[in-house]
């Protein structure tokens, strides 16, 4: 399985401002990029704070391709609304992991607006991201496009699952009440900081694009 994580911030690392104010952070000639990227994958995954916050269709646009990537939502407690965007896709499965104490009705609403529900194990206070890639490699996905938000980030990134990074940066500064891009890793020394090794720095209009592979 190979798991690319895409985040669009500011220079200082923020994916949204105080209020959540995050569209759009990067100009066209990035999200232009990004749609490349998705085409270039089988699946694209967000958490349900992404979708609550953004209803995006997370779908390819601006590139012809045969089928839309699968639409994959993280969301512990089934709150992805029966009519968000990403049910109204004409190709392309929209599947979403809950979490064992998700509501029965919930998933039956889901399942009624074009979801496919599937319950995975849960991994401290979320789910088991190692779960969710096993579930989605037995449904044939063989790459995974991860877009957000900070807390879905940060368990990839804490479990090894990230292959590659793709950073957009805008030169902009949010400031530290801005979201961060990553959530808590609990890390308390730099021995212990995920490690990366960059292999691409390129102009995508006002932004900066920059490719990380997974380090040693």
């Amino acid at each position: 399985m190979r798991v690319t994580l895409k985040i669009a911030t500011s220079l200082d690392a923020r994916i949204a401002t105080c209020t959540g104010h995050s569209q759009w952070i990067t100009g066209s000639e990035a999200r232009a990029a990004v749609h490349r990227l998705r085409a270039e994958h089988d699946a694209v995954l967000v958490g349900s704070g992404t979708m609550l916050a953004d209803d995006p269709k997370l779908t390819v646009r601006g590139f012809d391709v045969a089928r839309q990537p699968d639409r994959v939502v993280l969301d512990t407690y089934l709150k992805t609304p029966d009519n968000a965007a990403i049910f109204d896709v004409p190709s392309g499965r929209s599947i979403v992991f809950a979490g064992p104490a998700a509501e029965a009705g919930r998933e039956s609403e889901l399942n009624k607006s074009g979801a496919e529900v599937e319950r995975v194990a849960m991994s401290g206070s979320g789910l088991d991201v190692h779960d969710v890639l096993s579930r989605l490699s037995s449904r044939g996905v063989s790459s995974v496009f991860i877009e957000g938000g900070g807390v879905v980030a940060a368990s990839f990134l804490k479990a090894g699952l990230i292959d590659r990074l793709e950073w957009f940066r805008a030169p902009m500064i949010i400031g530290g009440d801005g979201r961060p891009a990553f959530g808590s890793l609990g890390v308390e020394d730099l021995g212990a900081a995920f490690r990366l090794v960059r292999t691409g720095v390129r102009e995508a209009g006002v932004d900066l694009w920059e490719t990380y592979e997974k380090g040693e």
